[in-house]
């Protein structure tokens, strides 16, 4: 079993960058910019956990989605990392993470002095924990006198664009729950989830349906949800983020710490971003058009990227959500170590380079500094410009326009050039 997750070496690179979630290149909706200037005039800060009207919008949210939930289960904080980080100082304890997974998800236990244990995912998906993993290194780090008591899993999954299947999500909640650990179960991406999976072996040739559950349809009692509205409502500048607790008496008080938690951290939402955001949950056709219209449009740029990524000898999982790819360049190793690259700094420098565009490498998100994986965002082969990008969301077929078949030239030249000396 691994021990607990080592903070990276200090002098090895950038290591304290940690990588937000891709962008979707796209302007702000005006609709959306009207709803914050409406409010630009508010100086004030919403109520702590949220004021009313931000609540009825996340609770109208979380029910079109299957979670009933009143005003005394919901927090609502500037951002997913501050909640993430109200909730596991409420919880206690140490904390289990999937490996790879979230750039932000360890650092928060870090800095309230929790171990942090990483958990290898299944094959066929990120996301989660294999469930027999889990359940070994929660039986070795207690009979090693430690305290596990938090899980963090994604149904829709940064970096590797996965969505966990149905029936493993359910084995991972069963040994989760079983375990009697505390789940948070991070939806920000739930509604980028791709019209169709991009073909593979995985799936006989064919194009996979996307299906996100939630844990907390299975498990109530012990699970949070939790979703950033960066993941696909509003920019990642207006931060903001919510939570709906369990609906036990655990999860009101829970609910009690977690707002003790956002007191100490000043965790307000201000006025403008709360009213912007109380528009964007409500879901009104421009915000569901608009949301539907971007997953179409990097489900069809990442479908393109992997196709050539997998003709350069580059493994990866078909891609079914977000706006990024997850690629291990790992048989390509002997062609890359003749170019000086032999970990995955040094291929988050060099495929930074010559692509143009953010590649963090694995060891971001929790991989081994030594396993060649890169995240690739799909918003760059939209083009160049932003009024580029915008023309691609109406396109009948966006690989079709100009800018958009010169980036995905550029970027198979690249992965073609490295392929090369296999």
């Amino acid at each position: 079993m691994a021990g607990p997750q080592a903070e990276p070496d200090a002098g090895y690179g950038p290591v304290r960058f940690g990588p937000g979630l891709p962008g979707d290149g796209l302007a702000v909706p005006p609709e959306a910019a009207a709803a914050l200037a409406g409010a630009a005039a508010e100086g004030r800060a919403e109520p702590l956990g949220g004021g009313p009207a931000l609540l009825d919008a996340v609770r109208g949210f979380a029910a079109r989605r299957g979670l009933t939930a009143g005003p005394d289960r919901l927090v609502a904080a500037p951002g997913a990392p501050a909640l993430l980080l109200a909730l596991t100082a409420a919880v206690g304890g140490e904390v289990l993470l999937p490996r790879p997974c979230c750039a932000w998800w360890a650092p928060g236990a870090r800095l309230l002095g929790r171990a942090v244990y990483p958990v290898p995912t299944p094959v066929e998906c990120g996301g989660v924990p294999d469930p027999y993993a889990l359940l070994e290194t929660v039986r070795r780090v207690r009979a090693e006198g430690g305290d596990p008591r938090l899980l963090v899993l994604s149904v829709a999954d940064d970096p590797t664009a996965t969505v966990p299947p149905p029936e493993v999500l359910h084995e991972t909640v069963e040994a989760a729950a079983g375990a009697g650990l505390h789940i948070v179960s991070d939806e920000t991406l739930r509604d980028t989830r791709h019209p169709a999976a991009a073909p593979g072996p995985a799936t006989g040739g064919k194009p996979r349906p996307t299906v996100a559950v939630s844990p907390a349809e299975m498990v109530p009692d012990q699970v949070t949800v939790l979703s950033d509205l960066s993941g696909a409502l509003l920019p990642p500048g207006w931060p903001a983020a919510f939570a709906v607790l369990p609906p036990t008496a655990d999860g009101h008080r829970l609910r009690g710490r977690v707002l003790d938690a956002l007191t100490a951290l000043g965790g307000r939402i201000g006025a403008p971003v709360a009213a912007a955001a109380a528009y964007a949950l409500a879901e009104p056709p421009a915000v569901t058009g608009r949301v539907a219209a971007t997953a179409r449009l990097h489900g069809t740029l990442a479908a393109a990227a992997y196709r050539l990524l997998r003709r350069a000898g580059v493994l990866l999982l078909p891609p079914q959500a977000g706006r990024h790819l997850y690629a291990d360049l790992g048989p390509l190793r002997p062609a890359l170590a003749a170019r000086g690259i032999g970990d995955a700094q040094d291929l988050e420098d060099h495929l930074g380079a010559r692509l143009g565009m953010p590649a963090p490498g694995g060891h971001r998100f929790g991989d081994h500094l030594s396993e060649l994986r890169v995240r690739l965002p799909t918003w760059p082969l939209a083009g160049a410009t932003e009024e580029q990008r915008g023309a691609t969301l109406t396109a009948p077929d966006p690989l079709e326009l100009p800018p958009v078949r010169a980036a995905l030239s550029m970027f198979a030249a690249v992965f073609d050039d490295l392929g090369a000396a296999r």
